[in-house]
């Protein structure tokens, strides 16, 4: 299951070629969301710790499964490489090791982990939600311009919103997922150079799903 989902993460980030992606403006929101060089400038001797926060009203019992913080550090490789890994309740578990080449991986694990979480709760295949999100990730979108708290300073950010379903013929059998939001907050100021990755889906009785990846910190490897 690791590797697999290794192997699916960094495909997200090899799918970016030419010959995959289809437009100019396209292949421009996709090289903004997944940025070469992010962790370039993160000491390697350091840790970069995100929080995560899930609700899911079709799968209850998934929520606190789910929540908890990510944490990023370096192998001492060549070629360099990061590794992920998810801790909740005092336990980890091991997401993978990826090379640095594809940038910050984080954003992999959160459009990977909001497929499986879309597939689980309310159905359907994942290879079909995870080419719709592939889809999204290279379809012309606007990007603004915002702010947000880092250190006690404000930063400015770039926004990204993906619409993966707005136009899926399938969206009302998605048990409100049709209508899933994909929000990208980046910025050169924040060392990894993603504040905030959320994910929302509202149906017509109201919120259904909600992942919420934060940045925390930059803390000092253990030794």
């Amino acid at each position: 299951m690791l590797k697999h989902l290794a192997f699916v993460m960094v495909a997200f980030a090899l799918a970016g070629t030419p010959a995959w992606a289809a437009a100019d403006d396209g292949k421009a929101t996709y090289d903004l969301l997944f940025k070469d060089g992010t962790l370039d400038d993160v000491s390697k001797d350091h840790v970069l710790l995100y929080n995560r926060v899930v609700t899911n009203a079709l799968l209850p019992e998934a929520a606190p499964r789910d929540t908890g913080e990510v944490e990023l550090s370096f192998e001492d490789s060549t070629p360099p490489e990061a590794s992920l890994r998810f801790l909740r309740a005092g336990k980890h578990r091991n997401l993978g090791v990826f090379p640095m080449s594809v940038g910050n991986p984080i954003i992999m694990y959160f459009v990977e982990a909001t497929v499986r979480d879309m597939a689980e709760a309310a159905g359907g295949s994942p290879f079909y939600i995870r080419n719709r999100v592939k889809e999204a990730l290279i379809t012309p979108t606007e990007v603004q311009s915002g702010e947000a708290m880092y250190q006690g300073k404000v930063v400015q950010t770039k926004i990204v919103t993906l619409h993966p379903f707005a136009d899926d013929p399938n969206r009302d059998k998605m048990k409100g997922f049709g209508n899933l939001a994909l929000t990208v907050v980046m910025s050169d100021e924040v060392p990894g150079w993603y504040q905030k990755l959320e994910a929302t889906a509202t149906g017509s009785d109201g919120p259904v799903y909600s992942s919420v990846m934060q940045f925390e910190d930059v803390e000092e490897a253990p030794q």
